[in-house]
């Protein structure tokens, strides 16, 4: 096989590994290697069907999204945490909450080890999904558009929320 022949194909297959490597899933810092043997994790689908509400239970398993402005924990302002509707982590502080606008209840801070991350392509453009570190249930994404200290923006859907006041 003549050299050029090898290395246009060398430059292809490299190409190809350096895609592969973007759109694989990245966890990043959320300590999930914690929650790794959690019972949470070994539950069927048909089992959370039947413990989730309809809607949190397609947001919270099948990482589908809730419409705009319709959770009532937008107008939440109490003190307080937010905790994952699955499986009740802790997931957000009240005073990290703030409105972004969206539609959806956003927090510009988690609760160290809460969350996990991957890649999502699922609108055809890169974003980064998040969800819970310890069930694994979708909550939303993570944008770098949020108010100062941190300067993210989680952007949560309500109804894999509950809210427990102070």
């Amino acid at each position: 096989m003549p050299a050029r022949q090898l290395h246009r194909r060398h430059l292809l297959l490299s190409g190809a590994a350096v895609a592969l490597t973007a759109c694989s899933p990245a966890p990043s810092g959320a300590q999930e290697s914690r929650y790794a043997n959690s019972a949470f994790r070994r539950i069927s689908d048909a089992e959370w069907r039947r413990r989730l509400p309809g809607l949190s239970y397609q947001v919270l398993r099948h990482e589908a999204t809730e419409r705009p402005f319709t959770s009532a924990l937008n107008d939440e302002h109490r003190r307080g945490v937010f905790h994952c509707r699955g499986c009740d982590l802790a997931l957000f502080r009240s005073e990290w909450k703030f409105d972004s606008g969206t539609g959806w209840p956003s927090f510009y801070r988690v609760i160290d080890g809460a969350v996990g991350t991957k890649r999502d392509f699922a609108i055809g453009i890169p974003r980064t999904e998040y969800h819970c570190a310890r069930c694994l249930g979708h909550h939303g994404h993570l944008f770098e558009d949020g108010p100062r200290p941190t300067g993210l923006r989680y952007c949560n859907n309500g109804v894999a929320l509950v809210f427990r006041p102070a």
